[in-house]
């Protein structure tokens, strides 16, 4: 594939219930909210959580008669990768930044999007279950003793992206794991996954952010395709609901995003 210009963002988890889809829309409306033009495309053809939240958005503006910011959306289905690349190729033309949400399952594109992706993001839940994505820990001293087949793919894809760094002029990969629903998890718990996770981003070269934590607020956007950053549409807002903001603020600033950066913080804030 003769890579897109744009900075392509991928949300892959092979578990479900992480905050994948929900945190994808609201880092491609930030984006969009700070000038870019941003291309979706959704390879969960079954949910389509992703694209189903963009046109909800699009109904509520077409209902109420306003302008958002938002993303074109591509649902896939039915398409191996060659077709794939040569749709993101062409939906992609001039944007910015692609974003892309996978499904919650092992899936031959979703695993071809995360190889590709300049930024992976790797939402989890602060749990065991979700950390086994990445690798597997001793049970008695919570020691890792064993990388993922997930985390050895992404490992051997980031040494092929830096061979072809140059004569390609691709981007290194910046893999972040995000920690979302961390409010949840009992300390102890939370101080072991804490130590596993430095121990395993020190051997397969990936970072933590803090990402979004449970709320009602986030499910309740969802029929509206409202987010939190269209403040002017969502009425009276409570301590909950800015604090929320600022979580989703400091998560795009944590992922060094090119282009826009300062527009989307300020964005976010705003």
């Amino acid at each position: 594939m003769a890579h897109v210009q744009a900075h392509w963002i991928t949300f892959a988890n092979e578990k479900g219930g992480t905050g994948k889809s929900t945190t994808a829309v609201h880092v491609a409306v930030a984006l969009a909210y700070g000038g870019a033009q941003v291309v979706a495309f959704d390879l969960d053809h079954r949910q389509r959580t992703m694209c189903r939240y963009f046109e909800n958005r699009a109904d509520t503006m077409a209902r109420r008669g306003i302008e958002l910011p938002t993303a074109e959306c591509h649902t896939i289905d039915g398409v191996d990768e060659q077709a794939f690349n040569t749709l993101v190729s062409e939906k992609a033309a001039g944007a910015d930044f692609i974003v892309v949400d996978t499904p919650g399952r092992d899936d031959p594109l979703a695993r071809s999007a995360a190889t590709q992706a300049d930024t992976l993001v790797t939402p989890m839940n602060d749990s065991f279950v979700d950390f086994d994505l990445i690798g597997q820990v001793e049970g008695e001293s919570f020691k890792v003793k064993k990388l993922s087949f997930y985390a050895e793919l992404i490992w051997e894809a980031r040494i092929k992206r830096g061979r072809a760094q140059i004569e390609q002029n691709r981007r290194e990969m910046d893999w972040v794991v995000v920690r979302n629903r961390t409010g949840y998890t009992e300390a102890r718990n939370m101080a072991r996954i804490e130590k596993a996770l430095s121990e395993m981003a020190k051997r397969v070269g990936f970072r933590t952010a803090k990402g979004l934590s449970e709320r009602v607020i986030y499910r309740e956007l969802f029929p509206s395709g409202l987010t939190l950053l269209d403040k002017g549409q969502l009425g009276d807002l409570g301590t909950s609901h800015l604090v929320a903001r600022q979580e989703l603020r400091g998560l795009v600033a944590s992922l060094n995003l090119p282009r826009h950066g300062s527009d989307i913080s300020q964005a976010a804030a705003r």
